[in-house]
């Protein structure tokens, strides 16, 4: 809570420094002008004057808000509104003198003096007190006799600088600088905060130091200098951390608090998303959002990017108890205007959605709820039916009906030419946004995309548990690949998408190159210290039902179309769209075989209504018969 009599009384001191700093630019002012002896009638002309050109330059000062800033932490930008208020208030007292006086009343050299001495004094009056702070916390840091770890920084730019001024500066860390290491040779013998720049990284192994950890500070390394990096740090014998990459960091700030291991997606190396605030602003700024499915691993991150829009109000719906209890804890520590709500309802009930939105109304919907295990809704295909298609109607219609300017759908690379329940029903639920759309004043759209790292259930955690257990790894083949991105990433651009989104298109986000899962499963294993198939071992168990080896991006009939934006693409089906009328009856009818659990029923309608649909099983052997031959031919009707 603000202690506002606390925040009276410091406003009241910085002003009263800054009135007496004026005084003495003034006074200073005259006494030059005169050759340091003011005659006594100038000695009156700057008593009469004196109070008038503090009272401005206070005024001026509170509503530029540099009574709101903290001196210590006095920086370049400080000064440039410094140098913008100082100059108003001396334009307003000169103009002041000049109606009152006249261009005769007063010493014109002496107001211009006058203003360069205030701007000098008013900067050093605050670069004074940032010198007080960083000396005191210096000494502070010196006279603490902990025992420290020694630093060792890879990257002397900006980060490795910020980095090196908070460890320096806070007396409570347990960290020193032994120095810097940098590829950019022209640094190299430089002091940055007294550290010296010491060599390349491909010299660290060869350093005669003393270092206890390596911390990398290159948030915008790519995915092969961090291997390289990574690589080189695992020679030293050293533990080895890093600074997140720019785009976990929702406001841009990198510190000491956010340093933590390495991981795979930090290998992965995927460019900084780059947004059009712009648009994404039009669509979210001051409106309510509602995200399905919140409490998951897309949801909740959807959560935390849409909050950097500044929205009035986010309504996270879960299914999921211990999610929305999650939700509800994270939100405690949060310090935003947007009102965040959190409900426990299923998109599967009407009811309980018709009551979100009759008493929220949203104004855009990202609908990420949905099952998504392929080997689990193989054997329970009618909650992928009821939840991926059912609740998706649900949602779609109650948007339709309450008006909601946009509706966004999560969907998967598992929709294109489908061998899995959840494939299809996911490729069901774009089909049916976009026949939807056709009869609505509601944009509907679908943002299509592969694998997120690190979501819950996938491959890096399991990895990462059986990594921690000691082995082995379990693959399903050796030659499986899938397409990767950060979660951060995905949501970003789902975002991006529901302002590019005009009429009903399924976005497509570009997603790299696909990556080898044995290849990803060695990595994991050499970042946690160990090699692989020495330490580690790696087991083949083959193929479960329902999985691909290779995922596929588009379908047969589907163009890509740029964007605005490089990394979104729109597919463009050369086929109409099923009317909605037509569609509804193929949709109601799956849904109520779902109801009714008939397995089999199911898999007719959705070869039906899915064309490119190819249901199979496999067994527990490595061999798929050729993974395209079923369907590389098959195009959507």
């Amino acid at each position: 809570m603000i202690n506002f009599n606390v925040m009276k009384q410091r406003n009241f001191n910085l002003m009263l420094l800054d009135a007496l700093a004026s005084s003495a630019a003034l006074f200073l002012a005259f006494l030059i002008r005169f050759d340091f002896s003011i005659p006594e009638n100038f000695l009156g002309i700057f008593y009469k004057w004196m109070p008038w050109f503090i009272a401005i330059q206070v005024v001026v000062f509170v509503f530029a808000g540099l009574y709101a800033r903290m001196w210590r932490y006095t920086s370049l930008f400080d000064l440039y509104a410094i140098m913008y208020s100082v100059t108003t208030a001396s334009a307003l007292s000169l103009i002041y003198v000049f109606i009152s006086t006249g261009s005769n009343g007063y010493p014109r050299s002496v107001l211009l003096m006058y203003y360069i001495l205030n701007t000098i004094v008013t900067v050093a009056t605050r670069l004074s007190v940032r010198v007080y702070y960083t000396h005191y916390h210096k000494n502070s840091v010196l006279k603490n006799t902990t025992p420290k770890k020694t630093l060792l920084l890879i990257g002397a730019g900006k980060t490795g600088e910020k980095i090196a001024r908070e460890i320096m500066t806070t007396s409570r860390n347990k960290y020193s600088i032994a120095g810097f290491i940098d590829d950019n040779v022209g640094k190299h013998g430089a002091l940055l905060h007294g550290k010296k720049i010491l060599c390349s990284i491909g010299d660290l192994p060869n350093l005669k130091i003393n270092y206890d950890e390596l911390l990398i500070t290159a948030p915008g390394a790519s995915g092969d200098q961090m291997r390289r990096i990574v690589d080189i740090c695992k020679k030293t014998g050293k533990r080895y951390k890093t600074v997140p990459a720019i785009n976990e960091i929702i406001d841009g700030e990198i510190s000491m608090a956010a340093v933590r291991d390495v991981s795979y997606a930090d290998l992965l190396g995927r460019e900084e998303v780059k947004l059009d605030m712009n648009s994404i602003e039009g669509i979210l700024q001051g409106r309510r959002v509602l995200i399905t499915g919140a409490g998951g691993s897309i949801g909740s991150e959807l959560v935390k990017q849409c909050l950097s829009f500044k929205p009035s109000e986010i309504i996270c719906l879960d299914t999921n108890e211990e999610s929305i209890y999650k939700l509800d804890q994270s939100f405690i520590k949060l310090q935003s205007k947007t009102i965040l709500k959190t409900v426990l309802a299923s998109v599967n009930v009407i009811n309980e959605c018709e009551k979100v939105f009759s008493e929220n109304r949203p104004h855009v919907v990202f609908h990420a709820a949905a099952y998504k295990h392929v080997p689990i809704q193989e054997i329970h295909p009618w909650t992928a039916v009821n939840t991926n298609i059912g609740g998706t109607l649900n949602v779609v219609g109650l948007s339709d009906k309450y008006k909601v300017d946009t509706f966004v759908l999560v969907s998967t690379d598992k929709a294109v030419n489908p061998v899995n329940v959840m494939g299809a029903t996911k490729r069901a639920a774009e089909k049916l946004i976009q026949s939807y759309n056709a009869k609505s004043n509601t944009t509907f759209i679908a943002v299509r995309f592969g694998n997120v790292l690190g979501s819950s259930g996938s491959a890096i955690p399991t990895f990462q548990k059986q990594i921690n257990q000691g082995g082995p790894l379990t693959i399903t083949h050796p030659e499986m690949t899938r397409y990767f991105m950060s979660i951060q990433e995905a949501s970003q651009l789902i975002i991006q998408c529901g302002a590019l989104g005009r009429d009903g298109e399924i976005f497509l986000l570009e997603m790299g190159k696909p990556i080898r899962i044995v290849q990803m499963a060695k990595d994991l294993i050499r970042l946690s210290g160990y090699e692989p198939d020495v330490d580690i071992p790696i087991v083949f168990t083959g193929l479960r039902p329902g999985e691909k080896l290779y995922e596929e991006l588009q379908l047969l009939n589907e163009k890509k179309v740029s964007t605005s934006h490089r990394k979104i693409m729109i597919l463009k089906d050369k086929k109409s769209h099923i009317p909605w009328a037509i569609f509804k009856t193929s949709i109601e009818g799956l849904i109520n075989a779902a109801r009714e659990l008939d397995s089999e029923k199911i898999q007719i309608l959705l070869d039906q209504i899915i064309p490119t649909y190819s249901p199979r099983s496999f067994n527990a052997g490595l061999k798929e018969s050729d993974p395209f031959s079923s369907r590389s031919v098959k195009a959507e009707a």
